[in-house]
């Protein structure tokens, strides 16, 4: 299995401004990423990365970049795994 990890860390042992997702039983893109084929829950991410890319620095006391980061930490989590998984 492959792990990027960031001091250490996963993306999914983190969270970005607060704790609402990390308190809940599974983190919403956890299921996400359970119901949706790979290539929707990819897109998923790919958009949050423009979201947030593109209003960073626009909405007072949001961590956009860092939240931009996070998901694309994520998203090298996941392709590299489908990688690692489709190598023989």
């Amino acid at each position: 299995m492959v792990e990027h990890r960031f001091n250490g860390t996963r993306a999914d042992d983190l969270q970005i401004s607060g704790n609402h997702y990390k308190d809940m039983a599974i983190q919403p893109w956890e299921l996400m990423e359970a119901v949706l084929t790979h290539e929707e829950f990819v897109g998923f991410l790919k958009g949050n990365i423009i979201k947030y890319s593109l209003r960073a620095g626009r909405k007072d006391g949001s961590d956009d970049l860092g939240k931009c980061r996070h998901y694309m930490m994520k998203l090298r989590e996941v392709q590299d795994g489908a990688n690692a998984g489709s190598k023989s």
